[in-house]
């Protein structure tokens, strides 16, 4: 009986050191290795630009604004052409040395339009290359001249250098109306002294307005 217990009772002490020796804690594994950081990149996933990976974000190049289309330019206006100059021989009328009378001479005239021909014309008329033909015009100031319906209105400014006596100043409205009424279109003058009428051209022969072929003896 007392054998039994004994076996029973190193039985149980027995067990108990095997049962300690079964709870012993086994040794820690190593440490894990260190995980990938979260800020490595991960293969596959996020690609470095530029690095061609699968899924990656590429740069983007801006494409080019748009330009706009330039405005068209407007064409140059044309020029008118100008009227083709000619040349007409025709004659003025001036006066001897002792202004006794009216002599002609021919001259050239080149011009592009009636009231060029015109304003050469009287031109003409103030310019002699010969002693024995002299101007009554010579020192009158052309201010304008115009041709309308027939009529040519010429403004003048007279100095007092081209003053004349009563004589000269007849034979330089002759000469004048001579010199306009050779051509046919022209039916009257109308001449102004400063783009006003006035009575007399130089004081001592009534200047009439306008002058016409029949009031003027042609």
């Amino acid at each position: 009986m007392n054998k039994k217990l004994m076996y029973t009772a190193v039985s149980a002490v027995l067990l108990m050191v095997i049962a300690g020796c079964g709870d012993k804690p086994t040794a820690a594994p190593p440490a894990a290795e260190a995980a990938p950081s979260s800020t490595a990149a991960v293969s596959g996933a996020e690609g470095t630009p530029g690095n061609g990976a699968d899924g990656a974000e590429e740069a983007v190049t801006p494409s080019a604004a748009p330009q706009a289309d330039p405005s068209p330019t407007p064409s140059a206006t044309a020029e008118p052409a100008k009227p083709q100059e000619q040349s007409q021989s025709i004659e003025v009328y001036f006066t001897d040395p002792q202004q006794l009378d009216l002599t002609p001479a021919a001259v050239t005239i080149s011009f592009g339009n009636e009231t060029e021909k015109y304003t050469e014309s009287f031109k003409a008329l103030q310019t002699s290359s010969k002693a024995e033909q002299v101007t009554l015009w010579g020192g009158i100031e052309l201010k304008s001249l115009e041709f309308k319906d027939g009529q040519i209105t010429l403004d003048i400014h007279k100095p007092d250098e081209a003053q004349l006596g009563a004589g000269g100043e007849a034979m330089a409205i002759s000469s004048l109306a001579k010199t306009f009424f050779q051509f046919t279109e022209v039916s009257s003058i109308e001449l102004l002294v400063d783009g006003e009428q006035v009575e007399s051209l130089m004081g001592h022969v009534d200047l009439e307005h306008p002058i016409t072929r029949e009031n003027s003896g042609l």
